[in-house]
């Protein structure tokens, strides 16, 4: 196997769902902080391994790609030891790459809406946004009717994504059991995961104290 080294930094959801990844196959890997609030993505050395001047970047042996949805299938394909976190079997991965859209054209929309306004200073959020979060919640519940997890009866890279993502949100508006049974049973089993406090929850802690600082009104 090649040296695998992982670039992003702490706060960044498709990060977070990356090291899941990681963490979930058991790799060895070098995670290299990429400091977005100084400019290093903006640098001419991260450049020429991103020209999209994004996290995540993954380097594996002298191949670069970026994108969190893409690195994770990518990992998965060549590293798993099995298919279970991508599955081979074309319609279990159409489900799961329904699950991975839905994440990156529905939920990533969704949550910068109300994070965004946050870290530009402002102190009101339109209840619209709140109530587009609402339908998301309500979304994620339906797909978990029938199964424990997201996209089927085993966990998948569709999980990583999406609790990446709503551990950040939920620090804003935090899910409803009682409206979302099947969604708040979900998140109680993913954070049950021996490596999830490394890969994601001990990660949090800048972003909590992000949201504490900052006081807003819903209009």
């Amino acid at each position: 196997m090649g040296k695998l080294t992982l670039y992003g930094i702490d706060g960044s959801p498709p990060v977070r769902s990356v090291l899941l990844t990681l963490n979930a196959l058991g790799l060895d890997f070098e995670y290299k902080v990429v400091n977005l609030m100084t400019g290093e993505h903006l640098k001419p050395e991260y450049l020429k391994i991103n020209p999209l001047h994004t996290v995540p970047t993954l380097a594996d042996d002298g191949f670069f790609i970026n994108d969190s949805h893409a690195i994770n299938a990518y990992l998965v394909s060549k590293y798993g030891k099995d298919d279970s976190l991508y599955p081979k079997d074309l319609q279990k991965r159409a489900i799961v790459d329904q699950r991975l859209h839905y994440d990156s054209s529905v939920l990533i929309g969704t949550g910068r809406a109300l994070t965004t306004p946050l870290r530009e200073g402002k102190t009101e959020i339109p209840r619209a946004r709140f109530d587009a979060l609402e339908e998301a919640y309500k979304t994620l519940d339906l797909f978990l009717e029938s199964n424990d997890f997201l996209a089927g009866k085993e966990l998948t890279i569709a999980d990583f994504h999406i609790i990446a993502g709503l551990s950040t949100i939920m620090l804003i508006h935090d899910v409803d059991a009682t409206k979302y049974p099947k969604l708040a049973s979900w998140l109680q089993r993913i954070r049950k995961l021996p490596y999830y406090e490394e890969a994601n929850g001990s990660r949090l802690s800048t972003i909590v104290d992000f949201v504490k600082s900052k006081k807003f009104t819903i209009v």
